[in-house]
């Protein structure tokens, strides 16, 4: 089956995009895509109508969340049906990746058209400013509250050289950063919190580090761990990385940190084989 969003002119769903935290973090097609809209449906109507306040745009607001996503899909349907044009929103990001959005997409797509409006990411932009390997990256988003069944879920991901990103509330980051450290081992992490905002916060470290430290917990994390080395890595190798990018120019410190992310070992490891060495000469 092919879907062609633009080829005829239908009521549409319309996945729309919002600010993660910065209000200026929306595009122009997303404020377009509000405007024109007949009607839209939020996970909290009371944030996004704060957010159409401060765009002055005026439009029907209703509710479509975890609790009653079944009854509003088939709402949803029915605006479209009627010839209505909806817009759905969650209160930060993108509809679906971590919020309800998934089922009203299954039942609509193959009657009407289904657009992204794209914008504001929260793992995109932990991911590019973790300073870990971006690509390729897994995206769990929230582990299980109970211990055993995130134990369980993080030992499925223990082997995978990716980088690992997941979503996590402030009051659990370090009882998570606990069972990350039992089943992954001690790995390099960082925790972005506040993105976008006044008080944007990265935490980098170790994850024994981490747990050592002062976090301050309010809020929401997206917690970045580093993939699993592999275990074909010898200071051989380490050094021979090390020096290539001396050789481009790097100084040692550089070419240390480099190295260590592209591995996915903590940069002191990395060091320690280079000292052991003497040092890298070009």
């Amino acid at each position: 089956m092919i879907r062609q969003s633009f080829v005829e002119t239908k009521p549409t769903l319309y996945l729309i995009s919002t600010p993660i935290g910065n209000l200026k973090d929306i595009t122009l097609r997303a404020l377009e895509t509000l405007k024109t809209v007949q009607v839209i449906f939020a996970e909290d109507t009371r944030n996004t109508l704060k957010l159409l306040s401060h765009y002055e745009i005026s439009k029907p607001v209703k509710s479509y969340h975890e609790h009653n996503k079944v009854s509003a899909g088939q709402e949803i349907l029915k605006h479209l049906e009627n010839g209505d044009s909806v817009g759905l929103v969650t209160d930060a990001g993108t509809p679906a990746i971590s919020d309800p959005g998934f089922e009203v997409v299954q039942l609509v797509k193959d009657h009407f058209p289904v657009v992204p409006i794209p914008g504001a990411s929260a793992v995109l932009a932990a991911l590019v400013a973790s300073g870990l390997v971006p690509q390729p990256f897994t995206f769990f988003g929230f582990l299980d509250r109970t211990v055993s069944k995130r134990q369980l879920a993080l030992n499925k991901l223990s082997g995978l050289p990716h980088t690992l990103v997941f979503y996590e509330r402030g009051d659990r980051v370090k009882e998570t950063l606990g069972d990350m450290k039992l089943v992954l081992g001690n790995r390099l992490v960082v925790l972005a919190k506040e993105l976008t905002k006044q008080f944007e916060t990265f935490y980098e470290g170790d994850i024994e580090t981490l747990l050592n430290s002062d976090i301050h917990e309010k809020g929401e994390f997206v917690i970045l761990v580093s993939g699993k080395a592999e275990s074909a890595t010898s200071s051989g190798d380490i050094l021979t990385d090390v020096k290539e990018y001396v050789l481009l120019g790097y100084t040692e410190k550089e070419a240390i940190k480099k190295v260590a992310s592209e591995l996915g070992v903590h940069k002191n490891e990395v060091y320690q084989q280079v000292v052991k060495a003497g040092g890298i000469k070009k």
